[in-house]
């Protein structure tokens, strides 16, 4: 689906939290998830629309990574269900979610260290015979498959300009190389739907670009992307369609010129900051998103020192 045709499938959409979609890959209803006393995500109703590229975004503690964390069946819901591709995955272990063609990559990369770039790549194929103990012991059975499984990676290596390093360790390369690594390696199962969890954090900006192009790749080949990002540059730049998270709740939705004007929006990135100069430029301009971004850096840094 180009970013064309993404555009057209959502243009009858309402801007509003959990606004229906013509095509919704993803349906989660009542979606909540406690811990103790908090509530940390509080979903009422979300789709998301197959062959978009969907942003999830809002402030630190906002719910987005716990909501990731349940979809994709590594967190379990105090309540709530969920579909994908119109089959439940509500208790479904988060093995057998990655085999119904729902895959994620995490803000910290997974890339196991002392293993090499080629071999983790052959980790995230599916339908591996060999790690069958009877099968291993006959190599007729899973050498045909190894081999079509070592192609396929050595083909995605080439598309992520990382076969270069095709047999250094995986701990070698950059913060920028790991993320491509984990996207390339999240593609090994021929996923239908992709959820990267902050793919630009701690990226070098030399490879910004890349990365972007990658994803709005992956969309144009047919794949359902939907990322957790705090960079507003980003998130303007490749999506079709904005969902805004605060304290747990959907907030705001619409295309993301849209979402960057909603009150809502300005209430949940802004909170106390409401002396701040909107203009026309509203809540995340490049000067705002920088300014918030210092404070929270800052932020951080104190919290750090009090440690």
């Amino acid at each position: 689906m180009s970013a064309e045709t993404a555009v057209r499938a959502l243009a009858g959409v309402p801007h509003e939290p959990g606004a229906p979609k013509p095509d919704a890959i993803v349906v989660a209803d009542d979606v909540v998830r406690r811990f103790g006393g908090m509530t940390a995500v509080d979903v009422r109703h979300l789709e998301v629309q197959r062959g978009a590229i969907t942003a999830l975004i809002g402030p630190n503690g906002a719910g987005k990574t716990t909501l990731f964390n349940l979809l994709t069946g590594f967190d379990k819901p105090s309540s709530g269900s969920w579909t994908f591709e119109g089959r439940s995955l509500h208790g479904m272990p988060a093995a057998r979610v990655a085999r119904q063609g729902m895959v994620r990559t995490f803000q910290l990369t997974k890339a196991l260290s002392r293993m090499t770039v080629i071999e983790n790549m052959r980790l995230g194929a599916s339908s591996q015979p060999g790690e069958n103990l009877l099968t291993a012991l006959v190599p007729p059975l899973w050498r045909a498959r190894e081999k079509e499984i070592t192609e396929q990676a050595e083909e995605l290596l080439v598309r992520f300009k990382l076969d270069h390093h095709r047999d250094s360790f995986a701990g070698s390369l950059s913060g920028g190389q790991r993320k491509l690594l984990e996207m390339a390696r999240a593609l090994m199962s021929k996923p239908t739907m992709i959820m990267l969890d902050e793919p630009m954090a701690g990226v070098n900006p030399a490879l910004t670009q890349s990365l972007l192009g990658h994803i709005q790749a992956l969309r144009d080949d047919g794949t359902t992307v939907l990322f957790v990002e705090h960079d507003m540059h980003m998130v303007r730049h490749i999506s079709d369609w904005v969902v805004v998270m605060a304290e747990g709740r959907i907030v705001a939705e619409g295309p993301p010129e849209t979402v960057m004007q909603d009150a809502a929006v300005i209430d949940a990135y802004l909170g106390a900051h409401h002396d701040t100069d909107l203009g026309d430029d509203a809540l995340l301009s490049d000067e705002v998103a920088e300014r918030l971004e210092a404070e929270a850096a800052a932020e951080a840094a104190a919290e750090e020192g009090k440690a």
